[in-house]
């Protein structure tokens, strides 16, 4: 048997699970799920995929909001939405203030989540809004969705919001 055989959709946070700001988004008062987000996570896990979401969170080297608000806002989604989430791996640096590998663009958190979930590339997704998300997963070999300005990044497939990430997916998995 294959150990890394389950299958997975990697998810942005910002702009993909929740409304883009254009600031920070870390108070619960403006961390606004975005409408069917709840039913395309619904509709991943009943078709066998674990659901990770792959984030920086670079206002916590900015000393703009801490991880534990960063914690509280993914409770929030997890509750909103029934915990369908799996994971959650952030990165909490900013190139001005600490270099990392762990932020996107770079691959660790991928690589880490992969390793961890036993998680198959060749059947698995990301899903992103920025070229930030696209290139690791690309180098991961993962299939990508561009939502938005992400459609620059050259992804496999480019959707409107996630739910109609969803279908692409689903039409087209293993």
């Amino acid at each position: 048997m294959n150990e890394a055989e389950n299958k997975c959709v990697f998810l942005d946070r910002d702009g993909v699970i929740n409304q883009e700001l254009g600031d920070y988004a870390y108070r619960l008062d403006h961390f606004k799920i975005i409408p069917g987000v709840k039913e395309a996570l619904q509709q991943l896990k009943s078709a066998g995929f674990l659901l990770i979401v792959i984030t920086n969170q670079a206002g916590i080297a900015k000393n703009r909001y801490t991880a534990k608000e960063v914690m509280a806002c993914h409770y929030h989604l997890q509750k909103t939405c029934g915990f369908l989430v799996d994971d959650l791996y952030f990165s909490p640096h900013h190139p001005t203030v600490t270099e990392s590998l762990l932020r996107k663009p770079d691959s660790l958190m991928f690589e880490k989540a992969m390793a961890k979930h036993k998680i198959n590339a060749g059947l698995s997704w990301m899903v992103g809004d920025s070229a930030r998300d696209i290139y690791p997963a690309q180098k991961m070999k993962l299939s990508t969705i561009g939502i938005g300005k992400a459609a620059q990044a050259n992804p496999d497939y480019v959707a409107q919001n996630l739910l109609e990430a969803v279908n692409i997916i689903l039409k087209r998995k293993n």
